[in-house]
């Protein structure tokens, strides 16, 4: 194994929502150190872009679809520098920058399997003047694999506890669970909806608001009715490896499933209930009716949705639920966190993915390498 000279590595993602670029400027010693971190939302117009052509009856030109390839991976070179900035951190001094980039399409099942990323590592390299790895995704994907979840694979390196079972909850736009049981081998997989349903009905019926904190979930009553025809999905019954996106589970997917006449403020209350419902019947299927797992720790996006936590905390009343902070690592940038770490993986020459997790033939390098102009 060779090991590189630099300990500091920098993580860039932008996740299911594509909200903002979640960047995160880690320390490798006997475990990561983030020591600083923050998220920079997208240009006015960009996020539409992006969402635009996320969307499942997207049309884009070549032309189109290839400028924002490029402007993305300006977005998160200008991240990344902005960051190391603030920092006072010279670039010369990391080691790799490991950006996800913001996927746009994810379809790891068919004859033809793929995942896409956007956001050019040529430009990120050439900009910052880092070694660039990104391209995570498809190296697993070609031997079998889901090519997601990727996370699992720190959580286990990371935040496993040898003498309890622990779940990992990630609450982005799309929920994914990691569960660490001793003896065990690490299971991992996308439960469903977290908040890309309920931010797009938000959007929707209140123009760019969001629910923050869930207070207009609050406000509605759960439909039954509705709840069922949502969790009657096959995707939530299907068993793991499985991943999913807002390629699956949009505004179109929910609009086939809704009454009409339902308070919209109810259909918020619902979507939430989803999410908790989704995630919860997930954890019993796959942790013993959650008789061994007794802690769970969240991150993403979600553990600011106060009414989110809440309602799960009901759902699995059997359970200690906190955020990842309790474990050391910010809630906000454990993605962010975990592309440096697989950054770091891929310049040693170390397996990225977890077969018992995304199904894979077997471990595999993860991600390329873009090398800028001059390097160290």
């Amino acid at each position: 194994m060779t090991r590189t000279a630099a300990s500091l590595y920098l993580g860039l993602i932008s996740g299911t929502s594509a909200d903002g670029i979640a960047a995160a400027l880690l320390r490798f010693a006997r475990r990561p150190e983030i020591l600083a971190a923050r998220t920079f939302g997208y240009p006015a117009g960009t996020r539409a872009r992006v969402l635009a052509l996320a969307r499942n009856d997207a049309a884009i030109r070549l032309e189109d679809y290839g400028r924002l390839d490029v402007e993305i991976g300006g977005c998160f070179a200008e991240a990344a520098l902005a960051l190391l900035h603030g920092a006072g951190t010279d670039p010369r001094e990391l080691a790799a920058i490991g950006s996800h980039g913001q996927t746009v399409c994810h379809r790891p099942d068919g004859p033809f399997p793929f995942t896409l990323q956007i956001g050019d590592p040529n430009v990120i390299a050439e900009r910052t003047g880092v070694v660039t790895v990104a391209d995570f995704r498809r190296a697993d994907v070609a031997a079998g694999g889901q090519g997601a979840p990727l996370l699992p694979a720190l959580h286990a390196a990371v935040l496993a506890d040898p003498a309890a079972a622990r779940a990992i909850l990630n609450l982005g736009g799309i929920a994914n669970l990691t569960l660490l049981i001793p003896g065990r081998p690490v299971l991992g997989f996308d439960t469903g909806p977290a908040n890309c349903l309920l931010d797009a009905w938000s959007m929707r019926v209140r123009g760019p608001e969001r629910d923050e904190g869930g207070a207009w979930a609050r406000s509605g009553r759960v439909d039954p009715a509705l709840l069922s025809r949502l969790l009657d999905d096959p995707y939530f019954a299907a068993p793991p490896p499985k991943s999913t996106g807002r390629e699956y589970f949009n505004l179109d997917w929910l609009d086939a499933r809704l009454p009409s006449g339902i308070e919209p403020a109810d259909v918020q209350a619902t979507l939430l209930q989803l999410s908790v419902r989704s995630i919860a019947g997930a954890l019993r299927a796959h942790a013993r009716e959650v008789r061994e797992v007794r802690e769970l720790y969240a991150c993403g996006g979600g553990v600011h949705n106060g009414a989110l936590m809440e309602a799960l905390r009901r759902e699995l009343p059997e359970v200690r639920i906190d955020t990842t902070a309790a474990l050391g690592l910010d809630p906000d940038f454990v993605e962010a966190a975990g592309f440096a770490w697989l950054a770091r993986a891929r310049l040693e020459n170390l397996p990225g993915n977890l077969a018992s997790v995304t199904g894979a033939r077997g471990p595999r390098m993860l991600g390329a390498i873009y090398q800028p102009f001059a390097t160290r």
